[in-house]
């Protein structure tokens, strides 16, 4: 006797043909610096890309083949808009269209510091009022445990498909370090979890079709989401702990810097982080409080991460009060001094000054009545308070001779070190610049 049965092709295994195929279509929502370069990269691996954003500036952008990050090669982006593979648009009911959709949408903070969900909730009801079955959604943007499966979920269940069957949902978190230069977005190892096994397998698939990196699967979205947190509040935690090493240092008599570069010699059981004037970027200032504000449900106070979060909010105030130490040592005071910011990136060779430490920094000398210029050959304009201010682009000899003292707050390759040492009165160097640069001058001070 002779047994036959019918194959059992599942929406799974549809999707994961037309993606190894290359025929499938891919969305990403939201076009900054995480968006953009991932619509790329995807794009470059041979799949018709639609980039989705409500910022119409950008969707204008983009179809003109015009970059606006840094991270993404400028030929790329052109080569692959004027060849159709990649385009943008702020109508969403093209979302219709797509066979999986990347969320990558900011998740800030409020005033009270708890997680603004309103980018990624409005996102994804936006894309549950065009989805189609057999499409794979991913929420990349960094956020709380819990958010794929808690938020995203429900609102994409609201219209009858279910997950896992109709359609698949995983989170796999953005590690997007802007100006590296060893990795991007193409050779990092992702993380992914998916929602059921299905939907872990269609993502992977997925990010495999595009990246060169290690495909890391986990068993659920919330080990994904909490291990991005974790990635950032270790590194919070430890530039804290360089932080208040530098506060005591300097009470102390004792060179910081070389203290770190010291205990990094130990081949085992150290990793060298390094003070600042306050952390910058939209990660680590911010992703650990999405895990505080959730810990709160579960009726448990995270002690470390706060200090942490408090040692570093309170760098900015401690540049400026040593400003009007050094400054007092010339007999000068900071209200009415003539002061030489040197960058507002958050850090070097970047133009991205998103949560920088610079901001702060110049609203306590606003509140302490001296006059700042800032210098960044990087930044062509940064949003300060309610206006827009434009760095000046260099640091001369007679800006630099004017400066009753001058402040390193971002070390950019660009600036001229010598110059700078030669002709300012006064340096604060929170950036230790000028390493393994023995200086006998007065007048320079580091963090």
């Amino acid at each position: 006797m002779t047994y036959s049965s019918a194959i059992n092709t599942t929406n799974a295994d549809k999707l994961i043909e037309k993606i190894n195929t290359k025929e499938a279509i891919i969305g990403v929502v939201g076009l900054g610096y995480v968006g953009l370069p991932l619509a790329v990269e995807k794009a470059k691996a041979g799949f018709k890309v639609i980039g989705f954003d409500v910022q119409e500036e950008k969707v204008e952008k983009v179809n003109n083949g015009e970059n606006y990050i840094g991270d993404v090669i400028p030929t790329d982006l052109a080569d692959l808009v004027g060849s159709g593979k990649l385009s943008a648009t702020s109508d969403y009911t093209f979302i219709n269209q797509v066979d999986a959709i990347a969320i990558c949408v900011p998740t800030p903070l409020d005033i009270y510091k708890q997680p603004n969900m309103n980018y990624v909730e409005s996102s994804a009801n936006a894309i549950a009022q065009n989805l189609t079955e057999k499409t794979l959604v991913v929420l990349e943007s960094t956020t709380y445990p819990g958010t794929t499966e808690e938020l995203i979920k429900p609102i994409l269940e609201k219209y009858g498909f279910k997950c896992g069957e109709d359609f698949f949902l995983a989170y796999s978190p953005e590690r997007v370090d802007p100006g590296n230069k060893n990795f991007n977005t193409k050779n990092t190892p992702k993380v992914v979890g998916g929602a059921t096994e299905s939907c872990t397998k269609v993502a992977a698939t997925l990010y495999r079709a595009v990246l060169d990196g290690d495909i890391h699967e986990v068993s659920k979205p919330a080990v994904a989401e909490m291990e991005k947190i974790l990635e950032n509040t270790f590194r919070n935690i430890n530039i804290g702990l360089a932080n208040e090493m530098a506060v005591l240092c300097n009470k102390m008599g004792i060179d910081v810097w070389e203290v770190i570069d010291a205990a990094a010699t130990k081949p085992y059981g150290f990793m060298p982080f390094y003070p600042g004037p306050g952390l910058g970027g939209h990660c680590i200032p911010i992703d650990p409080w999405y895990l505080t504000w959730k810990a709160r449900e579960y009726n448990y106070h995270t002690k470390l991460i706060e200090t942490a979060g408090e040692i570093n909010n309170e760098m900015p105030g401690y540049v400026v009060t040593r400003m009007m130490e050094i400054l007092n040592k010339d007999e000068k005071a900071l209200n009415g001094a003539n002061v030489l910011i040197l960058g507002v990136a958050y850090k070097k060779d970047i133009d991205d000054y998103r949560e920088s430490p610079v901001l702060p920094i110049l609203e306590k000398l606003d509140e302490a009545g001296a006059n700042w210029t800032v210098v960044d050959p990087h930044v062509k304009e940064f949003k300060y308070r309610n206006g827009i201010e434009s760095p000046v682009d260099l640091a001369s000899v007679e800006r630099l001779k004017s400066a009753d003292i001058v402040v390193i707050a971002t070390n950019h390759s660009d600036f001229n070190y010598e110059e700078i040492l030669l002709n300012s009165n006064s340096i604060f160097d929170t950036r230790n610049s000028f390493k393994n640069t023995k200086i006998d001058k007065k007048g320079y001070y580091k963090i």
